[in-house]
């Protein structure tokens, strides 16, 4: 009997390993076609970013080309007779050739010669004949698209306008929704709903009355107008913020006053260090919307040296339309600020998506 026992209990250890084993393999392969589905949107949706990389360090004949290339890729030319022209792998009588084309005839042909005999000519089927091309790029295109228009000036008045304004809607809606989540007062939850009805009110309503304030104050075509405004908040940001600092326990703001900390240094010891990820989500969400607004520089700032990389790219784009490699080139530049800061601030970012509760 002990023995039929010990037999059935190792069947039954067989079968649950196996089942494990199985579940393990399910599960391997469920996470490894998730993994393959992810990487394949990703690159779907990095093609466009690909080819403006590409395109802007090509040559202008790169750009010519019909279809044009996804690489910079340039024919392979030689001297023909004092006269450049594109070489071709062509096979003749089963043996490859780089033949020259040097002129091209109705119906598709095309007259081609051997570049080391130019006396040697033969009529082709120009679409049946393969191309030599090599890699070649051309970085002097960024230089070139720097140096067309001051974009120096441009990235200076935008790095102005999008760190200062930044530090002013940090600062601002900070404070008010530290106000708003932490002290009461009549009336304080319909104040917040004022606040947030705001946000339903386009900003095409308050253009003339703002305009008319800052042409008044002597504003108008200066930077004033698009870093003044950040430090009185906006409700979005402060609705961000409220939310969160509305999870973190009053205990924590108790034990400070017990200590003898002030309403500001319990926000600056307390509450700031917790809610850091939602902050640095704050500074990215007004970097790039500083950084690609387009409505307000164009309306505020009239004078060339004044302009942001938003208008002075769009200029740049009426300006130089037939130059697509150059205009490829300040997009590039205009990307790269808002990646690198996603890229170093992504901890935090995606952990202030993500955060449910309080740290620590």
């Amino acid at each position: 009997m002990a023995l039929i026992d010990m037999q059935q209990a190792q069947a039954q250890s067989v079968t649950s390993g196996s089942r494990w084993q199985s579940v393990r393999l399910s599960s391997l392969a469920g996470r490894s076609a998730a993994t393959i589905l992810l990487a394949a949107g990703a690159v779907v949706i990095l093609i466009p970013f690909l080819f403006m990389i590409s395109t802007s360090l090509k040559s202008k004949n790169q750009l010519r080309a019909a279809p044009p290339p996804l690489l910079p890729w340039e024919s392979t030319m030689v001297e023909i007779d004092g006269v450049m022209e594109p070489l071709y792998h062509v096979t003749l009588d089963g043996e490859p050739r780089k033949l020259a084309l040097v002129k091209n005839q109705p119906g598709g042909m095309g007259i081609f010669v051997d570049p080391a005999n130019p006396a040697e000519s033969m009529t082709l089927k120009i679409a049946e004949q393969t191309p030599i091309r090599h890699l070649e790029i051309h970085p002097e295109n960024y230089a070139e698209a720097m140096t067309s228009v001051p974009f120096p000036r441009y990235l200076l008045n935008t790095l102005l306008v999008t760190f200062l304004g930044m530090a002013g809607v940090l600062v601002s809606c900070t404070m008010v929704a530290y106000g708003f989540s932490r002290f009461r007062a009549p009336w304080l939850n319909w104040l917040f709903i004022v606040l947030l009805s705001t946000i339903m009110l386009p900003r095409q309503v308050t253009l003339i009355p703002v305009y008319v304030l800052f042409q008044r104050l002597g504003w108008v075509d200066t930077l004033l107008p698009l870093i003044v405004p950040a430090f009185f908040a906006n409700a979005y940001d402060v609705f961000l913020l409220r939310q969160f600092f509305m999870t973190i326990p009053l205990e924590m703001d108790d034990a400070a006053k017990i200590d003898g900390a002030s309403p500001l240094q319990t926000l600056w010891h307390v509450l700031t260090p917790q809610a850091m990820p939602v902050i640095v989500t704050v500074a990215i969400f007004h970097f790039l919307y500083a950084w690609n607004d387009f409505y307000e520089p164009l309306i505020f700032l009239h004078s060339r040296d004044n302009w942001t990389m938003a208008v002075g790219l769009q200029t740049f784009n009426a300006l130089y339309s037939v130059n697509t490699h150059l205009i490829m080139a300040a997009s590039v530049v205009m990307v790269i600020p808002p990646v690198l800061l996603f890229f170093f601030a992504q901890r935090q970012f995606i952990q202030g998506v993500v955060i449910s509760g309080v740290k620590g």
